[in-house]
Order: C-alpha cells, then sequence, then structure tokens
C-alpha cells in the first residue's frame, strides 16, 4: 500500500496542486539520473532530476494478471542528459525505473507511484521511446534451472569456476585492419589456436568504444592472419589500433568442456540425456542387425 504523506494529501484534496511527474533511471554499473516533466530541475532524494528533457509518459493500464498494457517513457536525446551513444551501447538496457509524484514546490512531499526496469529502447532522430516493464514481468521470465545436455553455465562464472585470468585461454591484442563493420584482423593473438575465442567475450581498452564489451563471433586464421568477427555493430566505429582484451568461448558442450578446459567436475548439463533422435524411433524387425542408427533395439526415425 502506497503512503501519501498528509500534508501532500491535504494539497491533493484542496483540488489545487502544484505536482510534476520525476523518474530516477539507475543503469547496471550504479549510474543514477533524473528526469522531470516540470519546467524547472527538481531535486529528489539528493538526484537533481532534470527539465527540458521532453520527458514524458503514457498512461499504464494494469490488468488482473498483474501485466502492465501500454505503459512507455519516451524523451528527448542530448549530450548532458541521454546521449544516443549510451543507448546504442546498452547501457540503459534493464535500467532500474523509479515513477514519483513530487511536489515541485515542496519536494519533500513526494510518493512512489511505481517501480520496473526499461525494456526495448527506440530512437528516432533526436528522440528516443523506451518500453516500461513492471515488477510482474518477472513473473514471465524463465527461472530455475532446465535439464539440458548442454552447460547452462557461462563459462568463468562463479557455477563454472573456470579461471579465465589463464595466460592459456586470455589475450590482448588491437585492430590491424578494419575489413567491415563487425570483422576486424588483429594483432597480438597469433600464440592462440583458431576457435579458441569462438563465443568468447572482447572488452574494449581504447578506442572509442573503452569501457565496452561484445561477443565474439568467429575467431579465424587466414593465411596466418587472425581475424575476429562480432555477433553486433559497435556503438561507436571501430578504428584501426583500438586495444581489447579478449577471453575464450565455450559451445557448452560435455566435449568441449573435457578437452579443452579440463573442467568436467563443474559441468552443469545432462549429456546422457536422450536427444529428439530418440524420441521420434521406433520399433525395427532389423534393428538388432543394423549395427549402428539403432537406439536399444529401435530404429531412428531419419
Amino acid at each position: 500500500m502506497r503512503r501519501v504523506p498528509a500534508a501532500l494529501q491535504a494539497k491533493l484534496n484542496s483540488g489545487v496542486t502544484t505536482l510534476a511527474r520525476c523518474w530516477k533511471l539507475t543503469r547496471r554499473d550504479g549510474v543514477v539520473s533524473g528526469f522531470t516533466d516540470h519546467d524547472e530541475d527538481i531535486a529528489l532524494d539528493g538526484v537533481i532530476c532534470r527539465a527540458g528533457t521532453g520527458f514524458v509518459a503514457s498512461e499504464a493500464a494494469s490488468r488482473f494478471d498483474l501485466s502492465v498494457d501500454g505503459s512507455e517513457l519516451s524523451g528527448a536525446l542530448s549530450d548532458d542528459a541521454l546521449t544516443e551513444a549510451d543507448l546504442a551501447a546498452g547501457r540503459y538496457d534493464a535500467a532500474q525505473v523509479e515513477t514519483w509524484l513530487v511536489d515541485w514546490s515542496e519536494p519533500t512531499l513526494k510518493v512512489l507511484t511505481a517501480r520496473g526496469t526499461l525494456g526495448e529502447v527506440k530512437r528516432e532522430g533526436q528522440s528516443f521511446s523506451a518500453e516500461l516493464r513492471g515488477l510482474a514481468d518477472l513473473l514471465s521470465q524463465e527461472s530455475g534451472r532446465l535439464y539440458t545436455a548442454k552447460c547452462n553455465a557461462d563459462l568463468g562464472d562463479k557455477r563454472c569456476r573456470f579461471d579465465l585470468d589463464n595466460p592459456a585461454f586470455h589475450g590482448a591484442g588491437h585492430v590491424a585492419v578494419m575489413e567491415g563493420t563487425s570483422l576486424m584482423a588483429v594483432s597480438g593473438l597469433d600464440a592462440f589456436v583458431e576457435g579458441l575465442f569462438n563465443a568468447g567475450r572482447l572488452s574494449w581498452t581504447g578506442g572509442a568504444n573503452a569501457g565496452l564489451a561484445v561477443e565474439v563471433k568467429e575467431h579465424r586464421i587466414v593465411n596466418g592472419v587472425v581475424r575476429l568477427s562480432l555477433w553486433q555493430t559497435m556503438a561507436e566505429s571501430i578504428a584501426m589500433g583500438d586495444a581489447f582484451t579478449i577471453t575464450a568461448g565455450c559451445d557448452k558442450t560435455f566435449a568441449t568442456c573435457r578437452d579443452r578446459f579440463a573442467n568436467t567436475l563443474n559441468f552443469r548439463g545432462f549429456p546422457q540425456i536422450p536427444g529428439n533422435d530418440f524420441v521420434i524411433s521406433y520399433p525395427s524387425a532389423s534393428a538388432a542387425a543394423s549395427g549402428g542408427g539403432t537406439v536399444g533395439g529401435f530404429d531412428r526415425g531419419g
């Protein structure tokens, strides 16, 4: 239940109010920003909610199933508030959002009206709009452990426990030649075998994208030249000489865990689970004599 300060409730009852809406955005890296639809900045719990950003929010209707229908936040992009580069880099993805109703003449009179996260962000010119997802959205997300043949841990996390600081699986280099938007020839990785960094993590330590990270799509060696392709285009252009660090990737199969990382004790999958070929298998009179292609006397269906 929301608790409305008595002084604020009295103003609401009077029919004459000096109210404004404020939003506090907390990014996953801890950076906090404030915005308001008022025509002057408002100080809210030590956070300056900036005016003149064009921030507005649509009306939100809560359904009986706790979902939120049609809630959206929109505003203008500016260098001193929200930049296009920050949005494109994903710095505001899943940011925590608090919506406050504030008496701008006396900001200590306030009430929290909603709390949620930023969803899909769309940009057009110098403006943006972002989906606001309520707390009930967490109920629709997959949680718990799934029984799959592949490992469901991420390489190097607390469940995998593999040490990615090991020099055999951790490298550093810089861009030698850009051969496409997300394809580049690099130097500094000549000591590593081809494919080691497939699905690995590349973190930029220099250049316009410093501080950002991206997943590696493919690590190849062609005519002695190491080439990396990325899964997505970076927010800023990649330039020759941009420095990076990179860690090995994993396809999450038991064979890779055993042969490449010698980490089978921490494998978080179930490689013995029958696959789809077993599910669609059927009895066959010739199965006993057919050798490969049968499972327990059943012929694999295709």
